[in-house]
């Protein structure tokens, strides 16, 4: 299984990298500056080689994931899953008199354009799948329910809402394929978005994660918005 991961250089990202390629799988691990990836991806490359591939790209520019999809397509590399991890969380402590609308900007570009632009240019690489066996992710979050809004973090919640809308919407277009799509609630994880008193490690949410992009957690075809172990998350 070729897996392409995005925000692969430290947090969640790094977790799925290191545990695709410990699963067997070969991954491809998408970071701003591939020159100089993180100490964690170089060991992790060093340590499986040939089974791990370190790509540049910024999140959010059409550009560099035309430009990746080229590169893939060039060396014959399908896709059979593809987990949009990158985000940013900005303006947290901003209520709406004071709320920086450049940040507003800044966090749709990648967390809502990034997995559009990405979906645009790597669908077209994934496998045709009768089974549904390949998956297109979309690391969502809690926030972007509407039955749980909250007055703040208007920035993340707002692109998360609108995040779920467009995987419900690509998951009814690729359908035909066999490609599903799900947005992936990772739970509260101990990440530097997430700060150290969160009750979940990175660890334990990618094992989840893993187990929905390998089948081995079957997902319900009704759900779209779930957590890492597949559970329903409340619209």
């Amino acid at each position: 299984m070729n897996v392409l991961i995005t925000g692969a250089g430290r947090g969640l990202g790094l977790e799925l990298v290191r545990q695709t390629v410990e699963r067997g799988h070969r991954a491809v691990a998408c970071v701003r500056n591939a020159a100089e990836p993180s100490p964690g991806l170089r060991e992790l490359a060093a340590a499986h080689p040939g089974r791990m591939r370190i790509e540049p790209l910024e999140v959010g520019s059409e550009p560099a994931a035309e430009r990746l999809a080229e590169r893939l397509k060039r060396d014959s590399f399908e896709l059979d899953a593809v987990i949009n991890n990158a985000g940013v969380l900005l303006a947290r402590e901003h209520k709406i008199a004071a709320l920086p609308i450049e940040d507003v900007r800044r966090t749709f570009e990648v967390n809502l354009f990034g997995p559009m632009i990405a979906a645009k240019h790597l669908v077209p690489l994934m496998r045709e799948s009768k089974s549904g066996a390949d998956v297109f992710i979309n690391i969502s979050s809690e926030a972007g329910s509407f039955a749980g809004a909250y007055g703040g973090d208007y920035p993340y919640a707002l692109s998360k809402i609108a995040l779920n809308m467009f995987s419900k919407q690509l998951n009814e277009e690729l359908k035909p394929r066999g490609i599903r799509v799900l947005a992936v609630h990772p739970g509260w994880i101990r990440t530097d978005m997430g700060g150290p008193a969160a009750p979940l490690s990175a660890d334990d949410s990618t094992r989840g994660i893993l187990d929905i992009v390998e089948g081995k957690t079957a997902v319900p075809d009704n759900l779209v918005f779930v957590d890492y172990q597949g559970r329903p998350m409340p619209l």
